[in-house]
């Protein structure tokens, strides 16, 4: 089935459910979670295609959850963020086979943990207005330059609109609208790529299914969180999310 056995293929549609859901109730991580719980289970060949279209798709389901025209208004909004983001995944592309990932991993995940940890802590960074236009450049310009080496460009965003104190919808639908730029930059590489193929795309696509319970189900818990609740834990899955970049440094570093 897919050339998978049928414990993987079940496996796999219980934790891209589980996957959905989290993004459903918090907008984010559905990746890093298919990624490392696929990577167990499965060739690399397959579960990068696999979570493709999942990603792509319940992004798009998340900008536009709140109607075409706020995701649009969100999207005008933090422009210069997403701007930035894609220039310097650009400009840091051409260095992927340069700089060792390990090191990049790590110089995002311990920063990223230390935030959370502080945030979490009860002593939240809040930014000055006049400073806010100049650091939202600087996460896109940060994340961009991630996003390029390593794949991972959220976190900054997820760190920047903390910091402003932003509000709990919008913060979900502009993350669903930077991510979905940089899923559908992913489907289009790995078209050309060929891992997205008539063996994985099929499977990709099945995989839909579950991504999107999983998300309703989600957004009925995020609807019920309040503002303080989501706020933890968004910090609380942030600091996993810091830790497994930081896991994964030491992994590579070890090879």
């Amino acid at each position: 089935m897919f050339g998978l056995e049928p414990w993987q293929f079940v496996a796999a549609f219980g934790i891209t459910a589980f996957a959905g859901f989290v993004k459903g109730a918090l907008g984010f991580a559905m990746p890093m979670i298919m990624m490392s719980a696929f990577g167990s289970i499965m060739p690399a060949a397959v579960a990068l295609p696999a979570m493709i279209l999942p990603t792509l798709f319940t992004n798009i389901q998340q900008a536009v959850r709140d109607g075409r025209e706020p995701a649009l208004a969100s999207a005008r909004k933090f422009r210069l963020h997403i701007v930035m983001v894609c220039i310097f995944i650009c400009v840091s592309a051409g260095f992927a086979v340069l700089i060792p990932q390990w090191i990049m991993y790590g110089l995002l995940g311990v920063p990223i943990t230390l935030f959370a940890l502080w945030q979490l802590s009860g002593r939240p960074l809040v930014l000055n207005l006049r400073h806010r236009r100049r650091a939202e450049g600087w996460s896109g310009v940060i994340g961009g330059l991630y996003g390029g080496i390593s794949g991972i460009w959220g976190p900054p965003l997820i760190v920047y609109l903390l910091s402003i104190g932003t509000d709990k919808k919008e913060q979900v639908r502009v993350q669903g609208v930077v991510f979905l730029i940089g899923a559908v930059v992913l489907f289009v590489a790995h078209l050309v790529s060929g891992l997205l193929n008539a063996q994985t795309l099929p499977l990709s696509a099945l995989l839909c299914i579950p991504a999107f319970g999983g998300m309703m189900a989600g957004f009925a818990l995020q609807d019920r969180l309040d503002v303080a609740q989501f706020r933890r834990w968004t910090l609380i899955l942030l600091i996993l999310t810091g830790l497994n970049l930081v896991r994964r440094a030491f992994e590579l570093w070890s090879l």
